[in-house]
């Protein structure tokens, strides 16, 4: 069901007397009934170290035994863990979300300790925001994990805040309502304590870390609630365990030197933080979330992405104003870029060529060089073989005279032998008659 609210002039507004009944002061129970009906969601950040307390308090707080998980002290580095649980009380019911801060300083090097837990509630903020982007919304149904309110305990040293504890507290403060808390009230005595509280309250204002205060402006809560902003911070102890004191079972932390009754204003706050928490601001901080810190995350997203309310001459802009001072501003950009990515393929294009160009020149001399290099080869080889055929056509001709010349010596040599051989025969002869 949608609901149109039109927003008229003080002077245009008249005050009328009615006839009769009409029904609407109805309106506070049905927003009573509806609100019932959805249920409410609460979401609790609880900062500090390692043991100091933490879950035993959240335990006491809602007198329920949520369940815990044992933390080491040498964990590498800060996360956060969340857990979410569906209570009832009466007809109302609470979906309550526990952020536990695990490891939170045990490291070593602790300057960056605080960057986990803002990442995380910006990260809640920002499904929140996606979310309402949505064409088709459903908020109604969307489980809200935007962090309502985060507990920072402070170890009770008698001392002073620690440079870690005031350098987290400065960068949570403009995005969580932070209400400290000082753990473990019952390690000090009454004096420390309250020299404690004052020395924590002039350290955050002069560092400028704003802390939570509980509303003034509702007549009905502002006398309480201005009583318990001098109160802060709370001094607080947490134990489900139950001790017997007098005729009755109050809850309670035993020491040999005596008791302490967490329910008791006298030993420590933790009844005003339960008041303060719970029974009377829970709304509060939950609207405080909505309209300051969400609200505030969600303006400088929008303006990063150019949406504004007011022009270039201060005067406002609509929705659809923006929508397309924003299309104008995104096709110029584009048409630039496109120009850009014009000239830029041009240029490569014409580097591509004069390399490609420079590269065929290269080649061209280089066939040229082998080109030549190859014809004198040529050459060489055409001379060697010219030289090669005369000197075979000169060693043919040598060969025929020395085997005419062998032939003439054969037939030479063969004619005296005979003349040789007819003289010895002609001797005998002779000498045969003879």
């Amino acid at each position: 069901m949608a609901s149109c609210y039109w927003k008229c002039p003080p002077e245009n507004t008249r005050s009328l007397t009615m006839c009769g009944h009409v029904g609407f002061e109805s309106l506070p129970d049905q927003l009573v009934d509806r609100s019932i009906q959805q249920g409410f969601c609460f979401n609790i950040l609880c900062v500090g170290e390692t043991g100091i307390g933490k879950s035993t308090l959240i335990n006491t707080l809602f007198n329920t035994n949520f369940e815990e998980h044992e933390s080491s002290h040498f964990c590498p580095n800060v996360r956060l863990r969340a857990q979410t649980y569906e209570l009832q009380e009466s007809n109302v019911r609470l979906k309550l979300t526990i952020v536990n801060t695990v490891g939170f300083g045990d490291q070593i090097n602790k300057e960056e300790s605080y960057q986990p837990i803002v990442d995380y509630i910006d990260a809640q903020f920002e499904a929140y925001l996606q979310e309402e982007l949505k064409i088709k919304r459903s908020l109604f149904n969307y489980h809200d994990s935007r962090v309502h309110v985060c507990l920072y305990f402070i170890a009770p040293t008698g001392h002073s805040l620690r440079t870690l504890d005031l350098l987290t507290m400065k960068s949570l403060d403009s995005k969580v309502n932070i209400i400290p808390l000082i753990a473990k009230a019952d390690t000090i005595s009454k004096s420390e304590l309250q020299k404690f509280k004052m020395k924590l309250m002039s350290e955050l204002v002069s560092n400028g870390v704003h802390i939570y205060q509980f509303p003034t402006d509702d007549d009905s809560t502002a006398k309480i609630n201005t009583a318990m902003n001098g109160h802060l911070p709370f001094a607080v102890v947490g134990s489900m365990d139950e001790v017997k004191v007098g005729n009755k079972m109050v809850k309670a932390r035993q020491y040999p030197w005596g008791i302490v009754e967490v329910e008791n204003e006298n030993h420590c706050d933790f009844v005003k933080l339960r008041e303060m928490l719970i029974c009377t601001n829970m709304e509060d901080l939950r609207e405080q979330t909505h309209i300051r810190h969400y609200e505030l995350y969600r303006r400088c997203k929008l303006e990063e992405m150019g949406f504004t309310d007011m022009g270039p001459e201060n005067k406002p802009l609509s929705l659809q104003e923006t929508y397309e001072a924003k299309r104008q501003e995104f096709y110029g950009e584009r048409q630039r870029k496109e120009e850009e990515m014009k000239q830029m393929f041009v240029q490569r294009v014409k580097e591509k060529e004069a390399i490609l160009k420079e590269a065929e020149r290269e080649l061209q001399a280089k066939f040229e060089h082998l080109k030549r290099v190859h014809q004198e080869e040529r050459m060489k080889l055409e001379e060697k073989r010219r030289v090669l055929e005369e000197e075979t056509i000169a060693f043919s001709k040598k060969k025929a005279s020395y085997d005419l010349f062998q032939n003439q010596s054969f037939l030479a040599s063969g004619s005296s032998i005979k003349k040789d051989k007819d003289r010895k025969n002609m001797h005998f002869d002779r000498e045969l008659w003879t």
